[in-house]
């Protein structure tokens, strides 16, 4: 049994991208489909679908990769805020993952969303994840 459902989501996502998987089957639950939304609107993904078959249901994530290269479009994919040690970020503080080329995650007040968002929004929240 794992105790952070979010590090399990990223590793799975992670280790399915560098064995070169098409698609990764995961656990589903709210805050794991609200990533999961956010990283297709980003194009991290190429595709996902939510299943209710079974109790707890699951989420399908279609990988998405570089046409010309094979390699995965998400190159690094880092849990942030964990358990043990939660980071919070404030408005004016809130990270920029590779000089904007990348995403941070954040989940604020208003709900799950980037970093971008959540400054435009001027809120602050728990840093969960980078994506680049």
């Amino acid at each position: 049994m794992y105790t952070d459902p979010i590090a399990d989501y990223l590793t799975r996502v992670r280790n399915a991208s560098r064995a070169g998987h098409r698609v990764v089957e995961i656990p589903a639950s709210k805050l794991k489909k609200e990533i999961t939304k956010i990283l297709f609107d980003q194009g991290f993904i190429l595709s996902y679908k939510f299943e209710d078959t079974t109790v707890q249901g699951s989420i399908k994530i279609a990988l998405k990769y570089d046409k010309m290269t094979k390699d995965p479009v998400i190159k690094k994919i880092q849990r942030i805020s964990t358990p043990g040690l939660r980071q919070y970020a404030g408005a004016n503080e809130l990270p920029r993952v590779l000089n904007g080329l990348g995403i941070a995650i954040v989940s604020t007040s208003h709900g799950v969303m980037t970093g971008k968002q959540a400054k435009r929004e001027n809120v602050g929240g728990e840093v969960l994840c980078y994506v680049y």
